[in-house]
Order: structure tokens, then C-alpha cells, then sequence
């Protein structure tokens, strides 16, 4: 079963195909006092004013604190209208895989997604990698927060379905949930999304260390840009079908190559300071005699 339902289709910045009336619903304008009911369960509408104001305070206060999800979302959130999220639904219904998402919309959770039976799904398998990348990482289905800043209820749909989608985008690429991995992913994520919080979060590489930012800069940027620009969009990817698929089949199919094992060569560098501070303290032994 084909992951997208097609190659994957260009929908430029100047030309969205079914955003007619996105700006209506983007820029309604109203002030604190005569704040409109709210479009769906949990729905928060906010002024221009305060729409700014979210996102220049969840921007900075993320990037004293990157691990606050909470910031990431609002900023994701201010950030994604009057436009980009917009684009993004017109890439969904642009795609046959993605217009069944929009209509079944799917929600990724523990209940509907069964740890016990991903586990038992073979090895190398979507769902068996999902599952073993979640235990790896000590995380689970049910840490997204509800989208609430958005307008209209399907791109805020749109938005927590890419939010929930986030982990398997961790378990396709290998990519961890440290800083380091987190920023290749953001960049790979804006390039295949043009959601600005993505690209934003990339301001997080300032807090790596030396080592980590040149690693970033030499690998994983290039990787980012290159795989997220030339694959499928990762948003019309049906996930709760391709379970029980190949892993690498999948990679494949969507045109991704998987980067460079992000755990592994950190490990490796710490054991290679490991044994040349070892040979060091044995080089001293032996001159102090």
C-alpha cells in the first residue's frame, strides 16, 4: 500500500490551491471585549495583538528552555497563521492520502495506538521501530498538547495531526530526542513543511556545543535540506497503515535517507576521548617513573 497515495505535488508560496477564503478566517478582527465563541472544543481566539505577542514570548522564552513543549506549541501555533498552516491543508487535500486523513481524522494516542502489539510487530517494521523508539526515549503518544490558537478546526486539525506525527518522523530518520537530534529534525521538518516554528527552532543550535553545531552544520543541515526538500510530503504519510511495513521500504517510498546514526557517533567520540585520556594518564605513569 502506497504511504502518500502519489508523488509528492509543489504548492507554492504565491499560489495556494484552495485558500480562497484562508484569509477571512485568519484575520478576523476583534479586541478583547467582544472576543468571538470559539470554533471547536478547546478553542482560544486571539487578537492580532495577542497573536504577536504569543509568538514573540513563547520564541524567546523556548529558546531559554527548549524542553518546554508547552512554548513550542503556542509558537507553533501564532506562528503557522495567517498562512502557512493554510498551505499545509492544501497539500493534504491535494494528496488522495491525505484528503482521507482530513475526513477520517485520525488521532495518534496509547489507546488508539496499542504499545503491546506494536512491540510484537517484527523487528524492522514502522510500528516495531515507533514502539522501540518511544521506550528508547522514554516518551509516549499522549504528550502532545491540543492545538487551541488556530481558527479554523481543520487546520487545527491539520496542526495536531503533524504534532502527533512528530514521533514517527523521530523513528523514521533514528534521530533522538536530545537537542542535537531535535534541531536536525526541526530543519528537516521545515524543509519538507514550511511551518516557521521549524525553522525557528533552529536558533536552538546555539546552545550546542562546539563540537555538536559543527556536526550540524557539516551533516546534519545538508542531510535536513536535502531529504526534506526532495521527499514526500511526511504529512499525508497514513501511519496507522503502514504499521506492519518495512521500515527502510518506507524510507524508500517517500525518497528519505536515513542520517548518520546520531547515538552512535556520540558514543564513539566519547570513547575515543575515553582512550586518549587513558593513554594520556598511562604516558604520564610512565614519564612520573
Amino acid at each position: 500500500m502506497a504511504a502518500c497515495g502519489g508523488r509528492r505535488t509543489l504548492v507554492t508560496l504565491c499560489k495556494p490551491q484552495q485558500s480562497s477564503i484562508w484569509s477571512l478566517h485568519a484575520l478576523r478582527f476583534f479586541s478583547v471585549l467582544n472576543r468571538p465563541p470559539p470554533n471547536y472544543e478547546g478553542h482560544v481566539p486571539l487578537t492580532m495583538v495577542e497573536r504577536g505577542a504569543l509568538a514573540v514570548g513563547s520564541a524567546f522564552m523556548s529558546l531559554l528552555n527548549p524542553r518546554r513543549g508547552d512554548l513550542i506549541a503556542a509558537l507553533g501555533e501564532a506562528t503557522a497563521t495567517p498562512y502557512f498552516i493554510y498551505r499545509l491543508r492544501d497539500v493534504m487535500l491535494s494528496n488522495p492520502t491525505g484528503r482521507r486523513i482530513l475526513r477520517d481524522r485520525p488521532r495518534i494516542t496509547s489507546q488508539s495506538m496499542s504499545m503491546t502489539y506494536l512491540r510484537t510487530l517484527p523487528e524492522n517494521s514502522v510500528g516495531r521501530s515507533y514502539a522501540a523508539w518511544l521506550d528508547r526515549e522514554g516518551v509516549s503518544p499522549d504528550t502532545r498538547d491540543s492545538v487551541k490558537y488556530i481558527d479554523d478546526p481543520e487546520c487545527a486539525y491539520v496542526m495536531q495531526r503533524y504534532r502527533e506525527c512528530h514521533d514517527f518522523y523521530h523513528a523514521l530518520t533514528g534521530l533522538p530526542v536530545m537537542v542535537e537530534g531535535e534541531v536536525a529534525l526541526k530543519a528537516f521538518e521545515f524543509a519538507n513543511t514550511l511551518l516557521p516554528m521549524t525553522g525557528l527552532s533552529m536558533f536552538a543550535v546555539a546552545r550546542l556545543k562546539l563540537a555538536e553545531r559543527q556536526r550540524f552544520w557539516s551533516t546534519y543541515l545538508p542531510w535536513a535540506m536535502v531529504n526534506g526538500v526532495k521527499s514526500q510530503e511526511v504529512i499525508n504519510v497514513y501511519w496507522e497503515e503502514q504499521l506492519e511495513r518495512d521500515v527502510g521500504e518506507l524510507r524508500t517510498e517517500l525518497g528519505i535517507e536515513r542520517p548518520p546514526d546520531l547515538r552512535e557517533t556520540r558514543r564513539a567520540l566519547r570513547e575515543q576521548k575515553r582512550v586518549a585520556k587513558a593513554a594520556k594518564e598511562r604516558i604520564g605513569g610512565v614519564m612520573a617513573n
